[in-house]
């Protein structure tokens, strides 16, 4: 078995999909304030949209519907979920 850098991003972007699944899953059962749920989801959505956007990059069979779709939404909601992790990073200067 050769070890080359599409086997590695993909078994990164597996990675990345594990963790972004736990702090989607700490988000919803181990978080307790509101800020904090909405931050591990955020991260864990960037996690897992990011991923997902990998290995359909590295993959080698023709893209199916479902790739296309992902291709679309991935991007906005990993915007969305940035957008909304950059509001939530700290309190506004002078509160």
């Amino acid at each position: 078995m050769s070890f080359d850098i599409q086997t590695f991003a993909i078994g990164a972007s597996w990675v990345a999909t594990a963790i972004g699944t736990g702090l989607a899953l700490w988000s919803w059962f181990g978080a307790k304030d509101a800020i904090r749920k909405l931050r591990f989801l955020d991260s864990g959505v960037v996690l897992l949209f990011s991923s997902v956007l990998l290995r359909i990059v590295a993959q080698l069979k023709p893209m199916s519907i479902w790739d296309w779709a992902m291709v679309f939404v991935g991007p906005l909601f990993i915007a969305a979920a940035l957008w909304r992790l950059a509001r939530t990073a700290c309190p506004p200067a002078g509160k």
